[in-house]
């Protein structure tokens, strides 16, 4: 392992750091320092190398996600101009149990749950898969279960196999 493991986000975040707070003695030794932690840091963020197995499947999941997207705009549009004719919408959580457990497909997941108008991705309990959902218009919790794991969860983990 070297000393500095990233050297270039080092040298930069150091140079924007004596940008910011101007050149003397002191703030350069401290952005040194930045610099340094800073190149560490990114270390530990860099991704594992992305392994997609099939990638005919990805265009399969990018038009079912387009649709769904397409689908939930209208349906949540629907239910703000509305008002849902008088009927009361429920929001609520809804926890799911993945078997998804590759990082890329997980986060791919969470980017698409995110995407879709009316859904969102709150978090992912390491301790047993167990993916929080908030879901803006929640009728059945079974429903988004579904949703997830025949849609969405055996085409991430064919595609990150």
């Amino acid at each position: 392992m070297t000393m500095v493991p990233h050297p270039l986000v080092s040298f930069v975040i150091a140079v924007l750091w004596l940008i910011l707070t101007g050149v003397t003695p002191g703030q350069m030794v401290l952005a040194v320092l930045v610099g340094l932690v800073a190149g560490a840091a990114f270390g530990k963020l860099t991704a594992e190398r992305v392994r997609v197995r099939r990638p005919g499947l990805m265009l399969l999941l990018v038009g079912r996600v387009f649709l769904d997207i397409i689908r939930s705009n209208y349906q949540v549009a629907g239910l703000i101009l509305t008002d849902a004719r008088g009927r009361r919408r429920r929001s609520g959580f809804v926890r799911i149990t993945l078997d998804l457990t590759n990082r890329n497909a997980l986060a791919m997941l969470a980017i698409i749950i995110t995407s879709t108008p009316g859904t969102a991705w709150i978090e992912l309990d390491p301790d047993d898969n167990g993916l929080l959902l908030h879901v803006f218009d929640l009728k059945h919790d079974q429903d988004w279960s579904r949703v997830i794991k025949t849609r969405y969860e055996p085409l991430l983990m064919e595609i990150f196999r």
